[in-house]
């Protein structure tokens, strides 16, 4: 359980952060090999998207189905917070997460054909 939630919050820092300056981080070859549950060689956007959904409950730690600063700890700087937070209420919920992890999916996504690789 705990390789899951480190291995979430690195995916998350990484996406989150990606959003914030613009662009897609890229995952190495260890990090998509963990997404890649079908073993095709490759991430596709279900892969992702679970992953992600199954990272943001994770971190939620007081089950309230949203990310606040405290849950996120150290993962997020505060810009890359107000950048994720799209109503600006203080807190990220699993759609407001999930919008832009997977906003962040497609921009990586160069070939447009939906699978990471």
């Amino acid at each position: 359980m705990k390789r899951i939630v480190l291995l979430a919050a690195f995916a998350l820092s990484q996406a989150i952060a990606a959003a914030a300056q613009d662009r897609p981080a890229a995952m190495n070859q260890g990090q998509m090999d963990r997404l890649d549950r079908n073993r095709n060689g490759a991430v596709d956007q279900s892969e992702y998207e679970s992953f992600m959904t199954s990272a943001f409950a994770s971190l939620d730690k007081n089950k309230d189905g949203s990310l606040r600063k405290e849950e996120v700890g150290q993962l997020l700087n505060a810009q890359q917070f107000a950048a994720t937070d799209a109503n600006r209420d203080g807190r990220l919920t699993q759609s407001e997460f999930l919008n832009r992890v997977m906003a962040d999916f497609k921009a990586a996504d160069r070939s447009g054909d939906g699978h990471l690789q």
